[in-house]
């Protein structure tokens, strides 16, 4: 095994002696990606993105691990379709998850589908045909939620469907892949949205929402009775999240919180009054929701994305020795546990698959996932903390250019989106793609931003360019005071909320930064709020965001486009679902009207997450045209091999 690795090393960490690498290596999507393994082991299903003259193909790719063959089942161009999810459904048939924007009666929303994928003859169909499409009383919106895939019993799945009456509710259907009948296994009710269903595949919990409101009820074994268990409000500290069922059908694991930080729990539903068992906790992080189960042992081996049971924790200790300094997730394996996929990643490394095989103790190099960027060419993020100006600690990454020792340099300050989500020091291609030109890069997680507990989350409701905007401008401030940024040298770039604080930033501050970059920002906070009233998530998204318009008025970037004195670059996809392109659009017009320097991309059926190579490259092209234009490079910016 040590022959291989060595191989493997030596594929992963070749140097190229090369400074400043093409924008094209950090525009590309992954060329192969989501590599899963056949139950049998002897096949590999994959994503392949092709790059053409006039589109970008995004084909479902078959490597057959016998022959050597390989031969390509489905094909879309990446515009038009998503394919953000293939599973294995047996040996012959593979189940394709795709999204798609759409319209319905007016209001932009996107669509899901699932689609069933014949390995030997290539033919593919959705699994809603026949008598069950016939059983709806409208097409569903979301046709891809699996609630159970059953290993044993590979002709069949369960699948979470509304549409069959004229009331909102899910039902749960048991889908045959064999062409039978396919049959209702639970039944809608009013407000319920998901289930989730045991390890012997019955619908047990169902999560009902009106408004902001959760219901988790348990829907009694043979009976159509459900029981109240836990009721809360949305983003409140008395939620109670299932995750899962162990093999005992009574166990149920579920996310709730404890001292202030989300942890997990079992609860025994055999009892009359089922109360949570702290299970899993960290005092200063949230732990994820996350558990993983063993059909073949039949119990529970990972809680919070760490194995428990004694057999997976020396299986992923030989995994990390043989390849050290990486994070390596197993990603797939064979229903007999022998072989296996291997996602192996780290700060430096954008990430490679590994055949592993235990029987043989070999390990394969497959693909990388990146094949540009070469990790000798990356740089590690450093973690950080500053004091807000109220005191709070903030926590982020600074990321330097190769080779940086200490002085100062060009930075770009660079809030997350969501602004519910986080960074870590994993890779990161935008990050590294402003350190390859010369830049430092300033990431941090402000107030709202998740992974730190309940009270941090909360000082972020209601509180768009408030507190999280200061704790943005803090962060820049106390890099100038380590002596690494330099006034008149500092540039705010962000996508989604990113781009909302990017753009607030040069509001608030215009002395602060030199220059602006909104990919698909929010401009007018009360236009997003007033966007989802046609959405089941408004009462939600007014919690989240607020719903005094008068003062969401005032903390909009476009009421206040006179204030901004910087260059500022707006990015914006037409298919945006998330965020609407008229608020680029608007944005562009406002500052035009006031004659400040702006310049708007369009791309043209563009997504909010830069799916299509095409327009990562139009858009990174264009960040560092315009950055390069508005920072001082030094006169001599080398990467140092």
């Amino acid at each position: 095994m040590k022959g291989c690795i060595s191989i493997v090393l030596a594929l992963l960490f070749s140097v190229v002696n090369a400074a400043e690498l093409p924008v094209e290596a950090f525009a590309s999507a992954p060329s192969i990606d989501m590599l899963k393994l056949s139950p049998d082991g002897t096949k590999l299903s994959m994503i392949q993105t092709v790059d053409t003259e006039k589109e970008q193909l995004v084909l479902v790719k078959l490597f057959d691990l016998e022959t050597g063959k390989q031969k390509f089942l489905v094909k879309a161009d990446s515009r038009d379709l998503t394919i953000y999810s293939v599973v294995w459904a047996n040996n012959k048939q593979l189940l394709m998850k795709a999204a798609y924007a759409s319209h319905r009666q007016g209001t932009p929303v996107t669509e899901t589908r699932l689609v069933v994928i014949d390995t030997e003859t290539g033919k593919n169909r959705s699994v809603i045909r026949g008598q069950l499409q016939r059983k709806l009383v409208r097409t569903p919106q979301f046709q891809s939620n699996i609630v159970a895939l059953m290993p044993e019993d590979e002709e069949h799945f369960l699948l979470a469907l509304d549409g069959f009456n004229h009331g909102v509710g899910t039902s749960v259907v048991k889908i045959s892949l064999n062409g039978a009948m396919s049959e209702i296994v639970a039944h809608s009710r009013e407000n319920l949205i998901d289930w989730v269903a045991d390890r012997q595949h019955k619908p047990r919990i169902a999560i009902f929402r009106d408004d902001a409101q959760f219901q988790i009820k348990e829907k009694k074994p043979n009976s159509n009775e459900f029981r109240l268990l836990w009721q809360f409000e949305a983003l409140s500290e008395d939620t109670i999240w299932p995750i899962g069922f162990d093999e005992d059908p009574n166990l149920l694991y579920v996310s709730a919180y404890h001292n202030g930080k989300k942890a997990i729990f079992k609860v025994d539903l055999a009892k009359d009054k089922p109360e949570p068992e702290l299970v899993k906790t960290n005092p200063d992080y949230d732990v994820p929701a996350d558990i993983s189960y063993s059909w073949q042992d039949k119990k529970i081996i990972a809680i919070g994305e760490e194995y428990i049971d004694p057999k997976y924790q020396a299986f992923q200790k030989a995994v990390d020795d043989a390849l050290p300094d990486a994070d390596n997730y197993i990603v797939s394996m064979s229903h007999d546990q022998n072989r296996y996929i291997v996602l192996t990643s780290s700060e430096t490394n954008a990430g490679a698959y590994l055949l592993g095989d235990r029987k043989a103790r070999s390990m394969q190099f497959l693909l990388p996932k990146f094949s540009q960027l070469e990790p000798e060419l990356m740089v590690a993020k450093q973690k950080i903390q500053y004091k807000a100006r109220d005191g709070l600690t903030i926590e982020g990454y600074l990321t330097t250019p190769k080779g940086y020792q200490q002085g100062t340099l060009p930075t770009i300050i660079f809030p997350h989106g969501g602004p519910i989500s986080f960074d870590d020091d994993g890779f990161d291609y935008w990050t590294q793609f402003f350190a390859n030109r010369g830049y430092a890069v300033l990431q941090m997680n402000f107030r709202g931003s998740y992974g730190y507990g309940f009270d941090f989350m909360q000082m972020g409701l209601q509180g768009w360019g408030l507190q999280m905007q200061d704790d943005v401008e803090d962060g820049t401030r106390w890099l100038i005071e380590q002596g690494i940024a330099v006034p008149g040298n500092i540039c705010i770039v962000g996508a989604s909320y990113g781009g909302y604080a990017a753009l607030m930033g040069a509001v608030k501050t215009p002395d602060l930064y030199q220059c602006a970059v909104s990919f698909a920002g929010v401009t007018d906070v009360e236009a997003l709020v007033k966007s989802h009233r046609n959405y089941t998530n408004y009462e939600i998204v007014k919690k989240q965001i607020g719903d005094n318009f008068a003062l969401l008025e005032q903390r909009s970037p476009l009421t206040h486009a006179d204030k901004i004195q910087v260059p500022v670059l707006l990015i914006h996809g037409t298919k945006d679902r998330s965020v609407p392109v008229r608020q680029s659009t608007a944005m562009f017009r406002a500052l035009k009207s006031k004659k400040k320097s702006v310049e708007y991309i369009e791309l043209e059926d563009g997504d909010h997450y830069l799916s299509t190579n095409s327009h990562r490259l139009e858009t990174f092209k264009a960040m560092d045209r315009f950055l390069k234009s508005h920072l001082q490079l030094p006169v001599q910016h080398v990467v140092a091999n």
